[in-house]
């Protein structure tokens, strides 16, 4: 792409005195002509008429001509060419100001079509993965806004270093070509710790606890991923998750998902559950889907027939819409991402039937309303504010424990133990400023807020400090928290891999 102005010495110099003096007349733009014919001349008549009546100055003038390359470049003449060819100037004695009459040459140059893409750099990762992530057809009308969209469109596939802009030119035999350099990163990564809290009497054994996360991205170089979690918190909670996603089926914009996951939380009960989704990627930007669930609750053994939920077992049917145009995954700069989500389930109650009166309904009917916004802007170079604002809420006749959102921690509110309030409605909000300092590394320090409702209520505040470093395991993000009235001392340290699913 070519933008070639003239650089308006004569005029300025022969008007510096005029325009740059309060005691002397301005020089006004009184006429434009403009060399050339075709269809788009009454837009470029509209373009040169809010010229007409201004002062002439640099600033004006380039305004102009780059709206007007602007409107070629989105209609296939990225190489326009915008040359002032002739000036002319009087004096006007009756309104005493200097008057100019500019003509301009405009040389659109021939249409230009991308006729071939080309890619270096992906070893590993297949063409068409990129090329359906890119969404062009060969052979269509070159766009720069289009153009200009393709790093965010690269970098959201998770699988390369910050895409630069693409090149666009012209072959010898004038076939246009678009070139797209990209860098893989190390998608494939493994983390954990594993520790053993040793026997503490003779009436326990000892036991694992940590974690593991182990993330597999761009399976075989062809996008599909697939993802498996395990952690022990402490001896009687424990989480195992693997999920599995397959894009683009059958080269249709659809991906499906699957979703399987277990939760035993302390001696209450055990909780698994089996999620398939599919995902219609309308645009770059926007995607819409159904999912469908089924869940089953196990109480734990009781002590003493003492009541903690029921046995039960759920079905779960939904649907969301998801907005994303961030310019990153990992470190945005600008854009904002929209998350929301409407399920309804229909929960059977079969045991234990000791506890089971002619009073309760075994047969419920839930609804989960969720919404997460996340918005990013920078301020300036480098410096950037990020806001997080997160709603859940559960209707239904009644709830059990196994039924409530968590609330408190890495992921939510920072100053607080992992799932330290439990509630049918939680709110949270994350304010961020970001400093980014190399690719995708960022420090920052941070505000949160957090609401819960079931049986009681609070509202509570977190803050901080952190940073997230880019490692070849992934993005690692360490925080240092305190929560309201806490001193320094009782801090908390939150750090985790960024999820990347």
């Amino acid at each position: 792409m070519t933008r070639q102005l003239f650089k308006y010495f004569l005029i300025l110099f022969f008007s510096s005195s005029l325009i740059f003096s309060q005691n002397k007349p301005l020089l006004i733009i009184n006429n434009i002509i403009f060399n050339h014919t075709g269809s788009d001349s009454l837009i470029l008549t509209r373009y040169f008429n809010e010229l007409k009546g201004g002062q002439l100055t640099e600033e004006n003038i380039s305004y102009t001509i780059n709206k007007i390359l602007d409107y070629y470049e989105e209609n296939g003449f990225p190489f326009a060419e915008i040359k002032i060819i002739d000036t002319k100037i009087i004096y006007d004695s009756l309104e005493s100001e200097y008057i100019a009459d500019i003509t301009f040459n405009i040389t659109p140059d021939q249409l230009s079509k991308i006729n071939n893409i080309r890619i270096t750099g992906n070893d590993k990762t297949k063409p068409y993965v990129i090329l359906r992530a890119l969404r062009l057809n060969s052979g269509e009308k070159y766009s720069q806004k289009r153009t200009n969209e393709i790093p965010k469109r690269l970098n959201r596939l998770r699988i390369f270093e910050p895409v630069e802009l693409p090149v666009f030119y012209l072959d010898p035999d004038s076939n246009g070509i678009l070139e797209i350099k990209v860098k893989e990163k190390v998608t494939n990564n493994f983390d954990g710790i594993v520790g053993y809290v040793p026997t503490q009497s003779d009436n326990q054994k000892g036991y694992f606890t940590g974690f593991v996360n182990i993330g597999l991205r761009n399976l075989f170089g062809t996008g599909r991923d697939a993802f498996f979690k395990w952690q022990q918190e402490e001896r009687n909670s424990q989480e195992l998750q693997m999920k599995y996603l397959e894009p683009w089926i059958f080269g249709f914009p659809f991906n499906a998902g699957v979703e399987l996951y277990q939760r035993k939380q302390d001696s209450t009960y055990v909780q698994r559950f089996l999620k398939a989704d599919l995902e219609y990627l309308a645009t770059e930007d926007i995607s819409a889907g159904i999912n469908f669930s089924t869940q089953s609750t196990i109480p734990s053994v009781r002590v003493n027939k003492v009541f903690t939920l029921f046995n039960s077992s759920e079905l779960t049917t939904g649907a969301f819409l998801k907005i994303d145009t961030r310019d990153d995954f990992y470190a945005p700069r600008k854009g904002f991402y929209l998350f929301n989500s409407y399920k309804i389930s229909s929960k059977k109650i079969s045991g234990p039937a000791e506890f089971i009166t002619s009073e309760t309904k075994t047969k419920l009917y839930l609804q989960r309303i969720e919404i997460d916004l996340l918005l990013y802007y920078e301020l300036f170079n480098n410096n950037v504010a990020a806001l997080g604002l997160h709603a859940k809420e559960l209707k239904g006749d009644s709830f059990e424990v196994s039924d409530l959102y968590p609330l408190g921690g890495t992921n939510s509110l920072r100053g607080y133990r992992e799932r330290q309030f439990l509630g049918s409605r939680i709110f949270w909000s994350n304010l961020e400023y970001r400093l980014l300092i190399e690719g995708r590394s960022f420090i920052f320090a941070f505000f949160d807020t957090g609401y819960f409702l079931y049986n009681s209520s609070g509202f509570f505040t977190g803050y901080g400090i952190g940073i997230n470093v880019e490692t070849g395991l992934g993005v690692l993000t360490v925080n240092y928290a305190l929560a309201k009235g806490d001193s320094f001392s009782n801090g908390k340290i939150h750090f985790g891999i960024l999820s990347e699913f």
